[in-house]
């Protein structure tokens, strides 16, 4: 998949997970890459700038295989940018696929 798509919808798709449950940084990458190509190098300095951004909060949790594990919650801030960018997501995919498809007047 080409790396500039990926970019533009990587924030979508950990806000929509988080949206759900708690998850830790290791795990997103596990659940998204399930359906898009992606490194761990990519979630943490995202998830990074959603902290800082009041996106998320964190917590730690014991672990029964290692260290504890810092978990992320989507805060209020970060349930409101994820409704912004979902409208925003499905005027654009929308938008695409009526070019695509030709669904469009063509006065030009």
């Amino acid at each position: 998949m080409n790396i500039q798509f990926k970019k533009g919808v990587l924030e979508l798709c950990v806000l929509s997970l988080l949206s759900r449950r708690d998850y830790y940084g290791y795990e997103l990458v596990e659940n998204i890459s399930r359906f898009i190509e992606i490194s761990e190098g990519t979630i943490y300095p995202l998830l990074r700038r959603f902290r800082s951004d009041g996106y998320v909060t964190t917590y730690l949790e014991e672990s029964q295989e290692g260290p504890p594990r810092k978990y992320y919650k989507l805060s209020k801030k970060g349930r409101e940018a994820l409704d912004e960018l979902e409208i925003e997501w499905e005027s654009f995919v929308d938008g695409v696929n009526d070019l695509l498809r030709g669904d469009f007047d063509d006065k030009s």
